[in-house]
């Protein structure tokens, strides 16, 4: 398994531990809402609007605008997939 490329997002992630990397859908994620939180906006509202606003993609790749409802559903389809990859292959990818 390839390491995934350590960029600043992931160090301020540094203690979080992945049993796979994260894609490249996810990693845009990831930085589009450390953008949002480091302003100090931690309204999820708030964060869909500038996921919107930025054009970022879903990474299930479905279509569509984002919505909390959407964001939500994002959010647990990513958390299941990295615990799927924790139980299959342990820490650390």
């Amino acid at each position: 398994m390839s390491m995934p490329v350590v960029t600043d997002d992931y160090r301020e992630l540094a203690h979080q531990s992945l049993a796979r990397p994260l894609s490249e859908a996810e990693r845009a994620l990831m930085s589009a809402l450390l953008q949002v939180f480091a302003k100090g906006n931690h309204d999820f509202a708030l964060a869909v609007a500038s996921l919107n606003d930025n054009n970022v993609a879903r990474p299930s790749g479905a279509p569509g605008p984002w919505s909390l409802a959407v964001f939500e559903e994002e959010l647990q389809r990513i958390n299941r997939a990295l615990d799927e990859a924790y139980a299959q292959d342990g820490y650390g990818a």
